[in-house]
């Protein structure tokens, strides 16, 4: 058994309230620790253990934390649960992807022309594998580029080992919009080693691109293209952005 630390120490604590302050824990009285009840000599004697309100104060933290390292605010609304389905020749792709969200492994490429909805399925797998407190990256191709040339300035407080390992190791990455960014040869390097790592070594990628397949680095595309790795979703609908509203 274990009491609050503050009933030890201070019996005539007053409460938060009287102190203008919040509510604090039933348990704990706000102390955040708890001492053992037991007798002077034993081993848990004075060994002070944290209350269940700490933990759930870490796992709020954790929570916020990975939220505020996925990139995931722009895209906050793009969920499963606000897809539309019944937009033509979207409802039989959505278990696909919802499969893979709820158990990622290997890749999974989305193809398909602008405003089929690609971003909205990338971000609600991100979202989804989030709210399980597992990491998540969600990067657009021109952007992370972008962020990789800054730490070659001299303002930059990273360094470019650091930037790129934290991408190219992202327990899922999700790159968004391959092929927006400038087809300059050292973007193209960039990419390829980048994806040729998690390829390597089986790391769970979701890339959504509206390049024809004879479009993209054929490096990549090959990669994209091993069915022991991953799986590709060409995706054939009307424009996504205009049809909000079930018909």
């Amino acid at each position: 058994m274990s009491l609050p630390v503050a009933s030890q120490t201070n019996t005539n604590r007053q409460s938060p309230e009287a102190n203008g302050g919040s509510t604090s824990c039933a348990i704990c009285q706000g102390a955040g620790w708890l001492a053992n009840a037991v007798p002077l000599g034993h081993p848990l004697f004075g060994v002070l253990t944290p209350c269940t309100c700490m933990e759930a104060k870490r796992t709020g933290r954790r929570t916020m934390a990975l939220y505020e390292l996925s990139n995931l605010a722009p895209f906050h609304d793009k969920t499963f649960a606000n897809f539309n389905v019944f937009v033509p020749g979207l409802r039989a792709i959505v278990p696909r992807v919802l499969a893979y969200a709820q158990h990622p492994d290997g890749w999974l490429s989305l193809l398909g022309p602008y405003g089929v909805g690609k971003t909205h399925l990338a971000a609600a797998t991100a979202h989804e594998v989030l709210a399980r407190d597992e990491p998540v990256l969600f990067v657009v191709a021109p952007d992370l580029l972008d962020h990789l040339r800054t730490t070659y300035g001299p303002q930059s407080t990273v360094s470019y080992d650091e930037r790129f390992t934290l991408v190219r190791d992202a327990p899922l990455l999700v790159l968004d919009d391959l092929g927006t960014e400038s087809a300059t040869s050292w973007a193209r390097e960039k990419l390829y080693q980048l994806l040729n790592h998690r390829y390597n070594l089986r790391l769970p990628t979701v890339i959504t691109t509206n390049l024809k397949p004879s479009e993209l680095d054929p490096r990549i595309y090959s990669r994209m293209c091993d069915p022991s790795v991953g799986q590709i979703i060409a995706i054939t609908a009307p424009d996504y952005r205009r049809r909000t509203q079930p018909h």
